[in-house]
């Protein structure tokens, strides 16, 4: 049996079809697309535009899709307002010790430890998040080091740490680069002294540094002033999230988008958290805003506490090897940095 031919006609009514099909899905994935972009739900429009806001080198990213305008309403719409007090330093006790019972399961997470003990590290994984906290229990061997080859472009933190014999490293500075070298952003403090003084910082906060008495330090004071008040130690950046147990009063996400993080704080008991937090699709992590940093930190019970430099910056390694996941627009892999905090 001959089976029957499709004739020309039936063929062209099959083409017709399909492309019409296929137009269809399309205004269809474009309408979904404007909908998401333009419609009445903010969540899109406020997560894109904090967020390529908060980058480095993409703020443009926000032009691509909205108007100044719409720019300005979601900034209005997403702000942080910190703390305008000093960090009152008599609050920290340095009473650190183990307890039989706890109040939380984030405080077991820190002071559960054996004798001796120098740093623990806990893996954070939450819906939309993930990352590292690290907690110290010796505030006092904490220090900020600089670069050796900050004036030929810097260092990965592996080589840094390993260099300086870290046990535990985070990044700290912002910076830009200048005739190959790394200038860090605003003042750098290190042993009572100016180091570095870069470009202004436009991240809010101030001074983020541990005086003599190895207190974690939030300061709007000039380097001069922190000083002579006792800081031993300090980078420009910001904003701060929590000061003396109150936190920075926040609107929608912040304004600083989601992005890979890091972050420093201090419990009332002197233990110190370094916080870093992956970003960018790395492991899965889109990413964390200042709203629910500061979320995070009062649940691991941080009495003072600030944003530092993040994005592609965010690394944590531990004895000289990476932890994290460092990712930015475009690249995998550690950046080349200016300094860092360490524990030794």
């Amino acid at each position: 049996m001959k089976l029957k031919k499709k004739s020309n006609k039936e063929k062209k009514h099959w083409k017709f079809d399909k492309l019409t099909y296929i137009t269809i899905f399309l205004d269809v994935c474009l309408i979904i697309f404007l909908l998401i972009v333009y419609g009445p739900f903010p969540a899109f429009k406020n997560w894109f535009v904090t967020t390529a806001l908060a980058t480095g080198n993409h703020k443009y990213f926000a032009n691509v899709l909205y108007s100044d305008n719409t720019i300005l309403e979601v900034l209005r719409n997403n702000t942080i307002v910190e703390s305008s007090d000093e960090t009152d330093t008599s609050e920290i006790t340095f009473d650190n010790s183990p307890k039989e019972t706890y109040d939380s399961v984030y405080e077991e997470q820190i002071l559960d430890r054996e004798d001796g003990t120098l740093y623990k590290l806990i893996e954070i994984d939450e819906k939309d998040y993930s990352g590292y906290l690290v907690a110290i229990y010796d505030a006092s061997r904490i220090n900020l080091v600089s670069s050796s080859k900050i004036n030929a472009g810097g260092q990965q933190m592996t080589a840094l740490s390993k260099e300086q014999e870290a046990l535990v490293a985070i990044n700290a500075s912002g910076f830009s680069r200048r005739n190959g070298a790394l200038v860090p952003t605003g003042t750098v403090i290190q042993n009572g002294k100016v180091v570095s003084v870069g470009s202004p910082n436009r991240h809010g906060g101030g001074l983020i540094g541990f005086n003599d008495d190895n207190i974690l330090v939030l300061t709007t004071d000039s380097a001069e002033k922190a000083i002579k008040k006792g800081m031993r130690d300090a980078v420009t950046f910001g904003p701060f999230l929590i000061v003396n147990g109150k936190p920075a009063q926040v609107k929608g996400n912040g304004g600083w988008g989601y992005a890979n993080r890091t972050a420093i704080a201090q419990r009332k008991d002197g233990i110190v958290l370094f916080l870093v937090i992956d970003g960018r699709g790395a492991n899965g992590s889109d990413g964390i805003s200042i709203a629910d940093m500061i979320t995070l930190f009062e649940k691991y019970g941080a009495y003072n506490a600030a944003n530092l430099d993040g994005g592609g910056s965010s690394v944590l390694t531990i004895e000289g090897e990476l932890i994290n996941s460092p990712r930015g627009f475009g690249y995998t892999g550690e950046r080349y940095l200016p300094n860092a905090w360490i524990l030794k």
